[in-house]
């Protein structure tokens, strides 16, 4: 039994270095299921949205829930976003044909405004102070103006688009939307509030980012990868392949890093893209079917609104950095114009290794703390080495036993 002994603690100081590889992501517990995020810059915290109807604000220096929210009935949230100028969360209610209006000083329902039918992605416009609103049903945006909470325009989109998600890029003073059923982007001035181009996409696109670092904009095409569009001449500069695992489209960008974060609802995990390289460096395990994701800039986290887990996945800066420096890379960068079945499948191998690797658990005050196992092929390894040794020693066990009992058998008899 001590060689067994010795063996064990052998096996298991090799064995952990690599289990506490990609440390530090806390868990939040959430009422109901979190689906929609706002980060509101000027309180600190995140707004919580589900599908209740209702709602939820989380400190983001405590990691917990400082406030209960009360959203209409029959609400179905999609987009949010703060207006920093108002102090002030806009939340896109799909099942009401409005928008609701927060306030960040009370956490109350200041207004409601109806737009079009199943209004989905939201965008703030800090140079008009106005807030736009992607209509999916009618082809359209709406435009509400954040002094009176009244629609001041209505733009028309192409036949068919099905608008999802927005983003205001305010270099430019334009407006990117993700036209989902026209498998394009439409640009809109929001100075004529008309579109003004319209970008033609190899995929599906629903999530949409402005990164200001780089001067574009990355769209996540529904299971297809992700495009990035040059906000200077409004074209495609690049693809890349996202790991298989049901995108929904949930996008956030990490200005501190130069990051895109994308959600992967399926495989429970968030992937980090580079924006210099335009490839996918890091894959990290959250929680349950992450639905939206939103960066706080002023604590340097990535929150991830996992839906099927009543929580919220708070990831910082840091372990994407030792995440990405630690993994080999999941994505290939890829031609404006095509995808290649050879890459496709590269990404897919690396990211199943990603999502099998086993995960270990700690407690910290503020939530559970998350690791992952890193890829192959170290798991592989350890946990062959692992198996090898615990076989070695069973067998010096059965070995020395029947000798043992033999010996016993001797002293017991009576000549």
């Amino acid at each position: 039994m001590l060689i067994l002994l010795v063996l064990l603690v052998l096996a298991s100081s090799l064995v952990a270095p690599f289990a506490r590889a990609q440390t530090g992501v806390t868990t939040i517990s959430v009422p109901g299921t979190p689906q929609t995020l706002a980060y509101d810059s000027g309180k600190g915290e995140i707004f919580v949205l589900d599908l209740g109807p209702r709602g939820s604000v989380v400190s983001d220096t405590t990691n917990e829930v400082v406030a209960n929210l009360t959203v209409p009935a029959g609400s179905s949230p999609e987009g949010a976003v703060y207006d920093s100028g108002k102090g002030e969360i806009f939340v896109a209610d799909s099942g009401n044909a409005a928008v609701s209006v927060i306030s960040d000083t009370t956490n109350k329902v200041v207004a409601n405004v109806g737009v079009g039918g199943t209004p989905d992605g939201v965008a703030y416009d800090s140079a008009k102070g106005e807030v736009f609103v992607a209509n999916g049903l009618d082809d359209t945006l709406s435009v509400i103006s954040d002094s009176t909470n009244t629609v001041v325009a209505t733009v028309t989109l192409p036949t068919g688009s099905s608008p999802e998600g927005i983003a205001y890029d305010p270099a430019k003073g334009e407006v990117f939307v993700a036209d989902n059923g026209g498998d394009n982007v439409s640009v809109v001035s929001d100075t004529t509030n008309e579109v003004i181009a319209n970008v033609v996409l190899t995929g599906t696109p629903t999530g949409i980012v402005y990164d200001s670092g780089k001067g574009e904009i990355f769209v996540n095409n529904y299971g297809e990868g992700f495009s990035v569009i040059s906000d200077t001449n409004n074209a495609v500069v690049a693809n890349g392949v996202l790991p298989a695992g049901g995108s929904v489209g949930v996008i956030a960008y990490d200005p501190a890093k130069g990051d895109v974060i994308v959600g992967n609802y399926m495989s429970n995990t968030i992937s980090v893209a580079s924006d210099s390289s335009n490839t996918v460096v890091a894959n990290v395990t959250v929680g349950n079917a992450p639905y939206d994701v939103a960066y706080d800039s002023g604590r340097g986290e990535v929150f991830v609104a996992n839906s099927g887990g009543s929580s919220l996945s708070v990831v910082p800066d840091a372990v994407l950095s030792s995440t990405s420096s630690s993994t080999s890379t999941t994505s290939t960068l890829l031609s404006s114009t095509s995808f290649t079945t050879a890459a496709l499948s590269s990404s897919s191998t690396a990211t199943s290794a990603a999502s099998e690797s086993s995960t270990t658990t700690q407690t910290s005050s503020t939530g559970s703390t998350v690791g992952s196992v890193p890829e192959f092929p170290y798991q592989l390894l350890t946990a062959a080495f692992f198996t090898v040794l615990l076989a070695v020693a069973y067998l010096l066990v059965r070995h020395r036993t029947p000798f043992s009992r033999s010996g016993m058998a001797q002293h017991a008899s009576p000549d």
